[in-house]
């Protein structure tokens, strides 16, 4: 029996009950292609559903033409599009969870071109977007009747598929909020001027969405609390607009930051170095003076911290968006008080906002399932029990032996340190990544349910094998780190990350760190060792520190490199060394750059597989896969997602 009371307490909003407080916010999937629900939609919604979330709120949908801000957004713009709506309502609502809608238009927030046409972006006025770098067209009154009746419109539609409700999108910086912002709407008529002129458009919404819906339908609004940006709304102006919208709305979800800036817009989808449940007091000061149901996102990624938000009245319903995608079952968990068995979300935004970004289909790096349902939603058991062999403890071969095992195989793993994790445990030490290790425990949960037989400090060689007897054997033996060949004069101390975070290696007092990769690894060190009071010179071979990392991590990191005064060297390759200067080449220009009196060369420079078996196995003639880094190195993410796919396979 749970002791989460608060969590799955029920809830009444107007026409429909939550069966409990957990809510799946409107997020992105990027699993539509032609601007409708899919099967693909489908199916990951429904995951979910079955997994005990009482409510799921879809991803956007657009209102007008005029809001089509990326190539694969869904579009309530025509009846058309019921059907889909119909068959997702459906689906959910077969496990008794409620489902709500989000009604969309992002003003100048347009994202993407058509077809590499740059689209014509409206707001209220000609204030131009920084980040996206758009300078909007002024809405006119005939424009602005369009666009809110096509927020009734699509209401009604959603409605008529048997969605429960619908949420207005006025957060981080969309158009409502262009609306309610001064320094973003100048207008001097209706729409402007002071507080109520700049309410009238939500109001306007809400009215028109209020008169073509069922008096039981849901209609509520998300908003951010604070804009989190110099030029966006204030904590007082988001709570004045609330309080000025009263009951008139059935409940507001609370969240914060803008997509209108590059800072603003990390808190869309704050990554690990964000403290957990931070958008709380937001929603609490809104809670204080609301008279409807208060919901609240941001960070809140375990059924603890959910129930400690409800239990001091902080807010009504919990966003726990990213927690179920690592988990679509976390509800049920819980409710059976089974935390242990819950993967916990470590908010690395790899695989969820960053496959979003890249324009991809939605997954996460410990759950590769989430967004690939229909491929491996429902795994068949194995035809023949193989006796399977899995050598390498990292993130590949512990999702191989578990999804192996539970598929009815014999599985036994053999680590030759003596602690599973592999290079997660590294990824642990750095600044803001310490959730990253939670990758590590979830897996050894993953291989205890599965009753995977694990061996440490067990090397694996021939003899072991034929020892063994095996009818498959999965490499999963990670890799190490390359150093490459550059000219060196002199005696300039020169390691890898690996050697300083394992403390093999004191450095000295001024540090450059080489960031091949432009990613996780050359960031973490330079913060490491400024955090030290070193002085560090971060040299990237890109265009930009954290290039390859998903945008919000990304930034987040710039920040906190500049805070530490950390100097960045863009577009730059190690070209050598002396005793006290660290050469490099412009990529572009192809210019020498000389860095003098430096202490240490830390190299961030990639890995070098380890695979010393596969040729082994190729001559003994046994069955054989070669999995993650082994293989190639690269990220978390192909480790975890290759370990269940030649695990699905065997």
């Amino acid at each position: 029996m749970t002791e989460f009371t608060h969590l799955f307490q029920p809830l009444r909003i107007r026409g429909c009950t939550l069966k409990n407080r957990i809510m799946s916010t409107g997020h992105d999937t990027t699993l539509p292609v032609d601007g409708t629900v899919n099967a693909a939609l489908v199916a990951y919604q429904e995951a979910r559903a079955r997994g005990g979330v009482g409510l799921i709120v879809l991803q956007v949908s657009g209102v007008h033409e005029t809001a089509r801000y990326t190539n694969h957004v869904l579009m309530a713009t025509d009846d058309a599009s019921i059907t889909g709506y119909r068959s997702v309502a459906e689906a959910v609502h077969l496990h008794g969870t409620v489902l709500f809608a989000q009604l969309f238009h992002p003003g100048r927030e347009m994202a993407e071109a058509d077809g590499g046409l740059l689209n014509v972006a409206y707001a209220p006025s000609s204030v131009p977007n920084e980040r996206f770098h758009v300078m909007p067209r002024a809405l006119k009154k005939p424009l602005i009747d369009e666009i809110v009746q096509g927020y009734g419109d699509a209401a009604r539609r959603m409605q008529t598929a048997g969605i429960d409700g619908v949420e207005i999108v006025a957060s981080h910086g969309y158009l409502p909020a262009q609306f309610l912002n001064p320094r973003v709407n100048l207008r001097d008529d209706a729409y402007g001027g002071d507080a109520e002129g700049r309410l009238r458009f939500l109001r306007e919404v809400i009215a028109d969405i209020r008169a073509k819906v069922a008096d039981g339908f849901v209609v509520g609004v998300r908003v951010s609390g604070t804009e989190a940006d110099e030029q966006g709304l204030t904590q007082d102006e988001s709570l004045d607009s609330v309080a000025r919208l009263g009951d008139s709305v059935d409940y507001v979800h609370v969240t914060v930051g803008t997509s209108a800036s590059l800072g603003g817009a990390v808190h869309i989808v704050p990554p690990m170095a964000m403290k957990t449940a931070y958008v709380v007091p937001y929603a609490a000061r809104i809670k204080r003076q609301s008279t409807v149901p208060v919901f609240v996102t941001g960070r809140i990624n375990q059924p603890q911290d959910a129930e400690a938000v409800l239990a001091s009245n902080h807010a009504d319903v919990c966003g726990m968006t990213r927690a179920l995608i690592s988990d679509p079952e976390m509800p049920n968990k819980t409710m059976r008080g089974a935390l242990e068995d819950i993967r916990a979300c470590i908010a690395c935004n790899q695989a969820c906002i960053g496959h979003f970004h890249k324009g991809f289909p939605i997954s996460c790096i410990q759950n590769p399932v989430s967004g690939r349902e229909l491929r491996f939603g429902t795994l068949a058991r194995a035809a023949r029990r193989k006796k399977v062999m899995v050598v390498g403890g990292g993130p590949a071969g512990m999702k191989a032996a578990a999804v192996a095992a539970e598929r009815g195989h014999h599985v036994t793993l053999f680590e030759a340190e003596r602690r599973l994790g592999g290079q997660a445990l590294l990824a642990q030490l750095l600044p803001g990544r310490a959730e990253f290790g939670g990758i590590v425990t979830n897996l050894q949960r993953e291989l205890e349910l599965a009753g995977v037989q694990v061996h440490r400090s067990a090397r694996v060689d021939r003899a072991k094998i034929l020892t063994e007897a095996p009818d498959a054997v999965l490499v999963a033996t990670g890799a190490i780190p390359y150093r490459p060949e550059f000219p060196q004069e002199g005696a300039l101390q020169i390691v890898d990350a690996w050697a300083v975070l394992r403390g093999e290696e004191m450095v000295g007092q001024s540090v450059v760190v080489i960031d091949w990769r432009a990613d996780w690894i050359g960031i973490g060190m330079a913060e490491h060792l400024a955090q030290q009071g070193r002085t560090v010179r971060l040299a990237v071979g890109g265009i930009a520190a954290g290039e390859s990392l998903p945008l919000y991590v990304r930034d987040q990191a710039a920040g906190s490199l500049h805070k530490l005064g950390i100097k960045v060297l863009t577009y730059m390759r190690l070209y050598g060394s002396d005793s006290d200067s660290v050469y490099l080449q412009h990529i572009s220009s192809g210019e020498a750059v000389v860095i003098d009196k430096v202490d240490t060369l830390v190299l961030c420079t990639g890995h070098t597989p380890v695979d010393e078996l596969s040729d082994v196995l190729e001559e003994m003639a046994i069955e054989s896969h070669v999995i993650g880094d082994a293989a190639a190195p690269r990220t978390a993410e192909e480790a975890v997602y290759e370990g269940l796919k030649v695990a699905a396979e065997i």
